[in-house]
Formats: structure tokens, C-alpha cells, sequence
């Protein structure tokens, strides 16, 4: 099927300068015949059938997928998995010597003869034809793309290539843990092969190369762009896909330890207005159904006094919690200009003790935005109640999709809401979005310390079921990308052991009240949870104050 090698095709070149070479058509030359020829001992094929399992299948077959377009052949890993549970296949890959590959490997597994087409992403249409129920991007295969433009043009022709309600899975390596010091490769996903190694030999924002080593003390190389999760993810959604969902490791990314591979589920389907919630991440999903349960109602109604549901101001240990709470709210309020035309969103507004305050205080309209219709249900109650439902507008969706216009807002407000996002790039670039110019983001969110330790965040992570947390920095620097200017950050992190443990006090002291009204379960978990607050806020582990930007 493939000739002999001539003088030289087994030798990779990179040129004077290998981390020079930033381009997306360079990869051609990096999958030479030898190397392809070795591709197999590095991903081993039975070690890595054993370690994915049926997930992918199961994803498809879930979505009753039947045509599946594969755009990352390799030597033929999916594809032939997908043949044998009788998928309807077609493989395309931009290497010749790949589809070569994998033609013989299609053959050799079960004598499948595999529908191969050699086709560039950028010009897919043009070179594949037909539409599919899915289209699968594996192996880490995207991060070959170096340029913005090729990257959105890719996915343009992906999603074009989609039926209406198509499916896309694309995988990439955790790029994140790279860039950010902590890379390790267990081995156990993708490249499973015992006696080869793949490792990081040069890393920066534009370029990972990695080296491969094999038995015979071969060596290769690829340069790739280091992807990262969030930004895939952004890409994603605007090319037009309605939900993303990632996994870490084949597993929902908060759980288990730093995963080695990503991997985005995004669907074409169009979500209606009254289907939204279908399209809530993983956590924000965590969130709601936390949220909206009775228990959580009930604590938050009962102890926590069902109007203001965040971090307080103490003078003593002993402070009433509301009145604590309402503390918070005003000192924020202090910071910023408020009148009868100012137009204020409260995002993750809870029972909206902060925008009846606002709308009393100062007469303007508030649009409160929450993401448990329980929460929301007690909210607009208690508007109608206090006659301000003429200023107050409680709308039912999550801070990740913001369901407003731009430049809607002269005020976006938050308190310690953000956290529950498993995305908080989006949530801000969805507050800049509709933060008017001149507009000002002010907000409270529990965050871990800059200097904080992964582990030392585990319990809080593992209670919340996420995979981090924000800190000062992280925030500084999203809103400085998105052009938003720091006013100040107001540290109160005193304040954060002081509220969960007046609030684990509160509840101790209020538990014989409690029984029956919400379970032991739930009042032990909750108990835990809060003692985990107290003690990462006096261990130096977390931070928390008043964030303050101007658009």
C-alpha cells in the first residue's frame, strides 16, 4: 500500500531554529514515514482500548449517532472502533502516511477496509462530502493548528459539516497544567505504551515541544500549540455550538486529580429560551440542583435568613448574620454611584436581598439573575411583598450565558456566586459583554489565596464539586484581558472564617430545630463544609473581599 522511503523522508526537519517553527502545514513534515511507523508503540492500542473503555461509544450511541466523520485518523485507533460497533465511518486525516497506516491497521483488526480521505480542516467541505451526526477531532490533534484564524476556520468547517443537531468531541492534551508548572503524564490515557515516553522539551504561551523516545533509541519531535481548556471551550461556543461540556480524563473535570487529557463534548442542536438549563455546565448544573433542593432552601431560609445568603461584616464573633450580611451589601453599594436610571444585574442574585435593598435605597431597576427557580420563586414573593416588583425583574438562567443584551448594565453585581462556575472566563467576558462603557463590576467570591496549594483547597473543591477556585490575581488579569480597570480590591479575608463559623455556631446551637425539616445527611455535610471554610480562611488558604471594576 506504501512505497519504500527515499533518501531523507525518515528525517524530520525543523530548520536552524525548532522553536521557530510556529505553523499549522509544518505537520506534514513531522509525521515522517518512521515515525508513523512507530506511532503505534507509543499509543498501544490494547492498553488504550482497555483505558477509554466504552465512552466514546457510549457518548455517540447516547445521541443516536450513526454517521461519524473522523478528521484525526492517526493510524486508525477510533476509526476502527467505531467500525466494529457499527458505526457508519469515514476517516480523514491531513497525513498521508497516517491514512496509509491506518488502512493496513483497518485491514489487520478485524479486515475492515476503512473509507479513507486525505482532506486539510481549513477546506474539509471541500474535500469530504455529505453531512454527519458526528464528527470526532482526537488524539491531542487539534493543537496542531498554530494560527487564530486556521483554529476558527477548522472548527467553521466542522460545525458546516454537522447535521442540525450534531455533536463534535474534540480531545487536547492539559495544556493548563503545562503552562502552569504542573504537567505530569500518568500514562493511562492516549499514550499507553510502557517502554516509550512522550515529554515536554520546550513550553511557552505559542509553542509546546514535545520529544518522543522510543526502545530503539529513536527520537521525534512535534511542535504544537499549547491549547487551553477555557479558550477551546470559548472558541466553541462561538463558532456557534450551543453546549460544551468537558471532561478531564473521561471523568467530569472536577473530579479526580489534574487530568492529562480534556475532552470537549460540544452539541449543535438549538436550544429554545425554556431549554436553557440544558445547556448549563457541569457545575453550574451542581450548583442548581444544589440550590433548588429542599434541604438547601429550608438552611438557607431558616439560618441563614432567607434574604442575604453570602459572606457578612462582623464587629464581634457573635454578630446577628443578617445584619452582617446587610453590611456587606452597603459598604459595596458606598463604592459605587447609584441613582433612579442606574441599570444594576445581580448575578447568582439568590433570594435578592441585595437588589431590594438597591432598588429601595436608590429607586433604580435591578434585574436579578439565579440559577434555581426555588430561590428565584421566594424572590419575586418577597418583591411582591415589599412593593418593589415594579423595579425588580427575577429572571431564571445562569451567569455563563447571560441571557441580555450588550452594553445593557451600568452596574453588574455578584456576591460569592462566581465560584460556582467550572468556566469563570466566561462569566466575566459575559459581564463585560453587557457592562455599558464607563460601567462598573463590583463583587464578593470566596477565592483561594495566590499562594495556596491545591491540596490545601481539596476539601473545599471536593464539597463544592469543582476542579479550582478563583484568586485576586486570576481575576486582575481576566478583567485586565477584557479591558476592564482594577479600582480596588477591598480585602476583607478576615471576615470569611469569622461568617462560616458564626454560621456553623448558628446552626449547631438551632440543630434540635432543624430535625425533620432537613435531613441528617445534609445538616452533617454542611456542617463538614463549614468547618472546611473556617479553617482554610485561618490557614492563609483563602481570600475574600470586595473585587471593584470599571469598564
Amino acid at each position: 500500500m506504501r512505497s519504500r522511503p527515499i533518501k531523507g523522508q525518515d528525517q524530520q526537519r525543523f530548520g536552524d531554529d525548532p522553536l521557530a517553527v510556529r505553523d499549522t502545514d509544518h505537520y506534514k513534515a513531522e509525521y515522517v514515514t518512521g515515525f508513523v511507523d512507530k506511532w503505534d508503540e507509543l499509543i498501544d492500542w490494547k492498553r488504550r482500548y482497555e483505558s477509554e473503555g466504552r465512552f466514546f461509544v457510549d457518548q455517540l450511541k447516547e445521541r443516536g449517532v450513526r454517521e461519524v466523520l473522523d478528521v484525526a485518523t492517526g493510524t486508525g485507533f477510533h476509526s476502527v472502533r467505531l467500525v466494529e460497533e457499527g458505526f457508519d465511518t469515514v476517516s480523514a486525516d491531513g497525513s498521508p502516511e497516517m491514512l496509509a497506516k491506518a488502512f493496513h491497521n483497518g485491514m489487520a483488526y478485524g479486515g475492515h477496509i476503512l473509507r479513507v480521505v486525505q482532506a486539510d480542516w481549513r477546506w474539509l467541505n471541500r474535500d469530504v462530502h455529505g453531512t454527519y451526526d458526528a464528527i470526532i477531532c482526537l488524539g491531542n490533534s487539534f493543537t496542531h493548528l498554530f494560527s487564530e484564524r486556521d483554529r476558527r476556520k477548522a472548527l467553521a468547517e466542522f460545525y458546516a459539516m454537522l447535521k442540525h443537531d450534531g455533536v463534535l468531541i474534540i480531545d487536547q492534551r492539559n495544556y493548563d497544567a503545562l503552562l502552569d508548572g504542573k504537567y505530569g503524564n500518568k500514562h493511562t490515557y492516549y499514550y499507553c505504551g510502557e517502554e516509550v515516553s512522550a515529554e515536554p522539551e520546550h513550553v511557552d504561551e505559542g509553542l509546546a515541544r514535545f520529544v518522543y523516545r522510543f526502545p530503539d533509541k529513536s527520537e521525534y519531535h512535534l511542535n504544537m500549540f499549547p491549547l487551553r481548556k477555557n479558550y477551546t471551550r470559548r472558541l466553541l461556543r462561538e463558532v456557534g455550538f450551543q453546549k460544551v461540556e468537558t471532561f478531564g480524563d473521561f471523568q467530569e473535570t472536577h473530579q479526580g486529580e489534574e487530568p492529562d487529557f480534556y475532552i470537549h463534548i460540544a452539541e449543535k442542536s438549538y436550544l429554545r429560551e425554556d431549554d436553557l438549563s440544558e445547556a448549563y455546565s457541569a457545575a453550574v448544573r451542581t450548583a442548581r440542583e444544589y440550590y433548588n433542593s429542599s434541604d438547601a432552601d429550608t438552611f438557607y431560609h431558616t439560618i441563614w435568613g432567607g434574604t442575604d445568603i453570602h459572606v457578612g461584616l462582623y464587629d464581634s464573633p457573635d454578630g446577628d448574620i443578617a445584619e452582617a450580611s446587610r453590611r456587606t451589601v452597603e459598604r459595596m453599594a458606598g463604592k459605587v454611584e447609584i441613582g433612579p436610571d442606574t441599570e444594576v444585574i445581580d448575578v447568582g442574585a439568590g433570594y435578592g436581598g441585595s437588589a431590594r435593598f438597591l432598588a429601595r435605597q436608590f429607586g433604580c431597576k435591578v434585574t436579578c439573575l439565579n440559577l434555581s427557580e426555588v430561590e428565584n420563586e421566594r424572590n419575586r414573593e418577597m418583591n411582591r411583598e415589599a412593593g418593589l416588583d415594579h423595579l425588580i425583574t427575577v429572571v431564571d438562567g445562569s451567569f455563563e450565558d447571560i441571557p441580555c443584551q450588550d452594553n445593557a448594565f451600568d452596574v453588574v453585581w455578584s456576591q460569592d456566586a462566581f465560584l460556582h462556575s467550572g468556566d469563570r472566563p466566561r462569566v466575566l467576558e459575559e459581564v463585560a459583554r453587557v457592562l455599558r462603557t464607563g460601567g462598573h463590576l463590583i463583587f464578593t467570591d470566596p477565592m483561594a489565596s495566590d499562594g495556596a496549594t491545591q491540596d490545601a483547597l481539596r476539601p473545599i473543591l471536593d464539597r463544592l464539586h469543582l476542579d479550582s477556585m478563583g484568586t485576586p490575581g486570576f481575576y486582575d488579569k481576566q478583567t485586565a484581558r477584557l479591558g476592564l480597570s482594577k479600582v480596588e480590591f477591598d480585602d476583607l479575608t478576615e471576615q470569611l472564617p469569622r461568617h462560616y463559623g458564626r454560621v456553623l455556631a448558628e446552626t449547631e446551637a438551632r440543630e434540635s430545630e432543624l430535625n425533620g425539616k432537613i435531613s441528617e445527611a445534609y445538616l452533617t455535610r454542611m456542617k463538614t463544609g463549614l468547618r472546611n471554610w473556617v479553617n482554610g480562611g485561618e490557614s492563609g488558604s483563602l481570600a475574600w473581599g470586595i473585587l471593584h471594576y470599571k469598564s
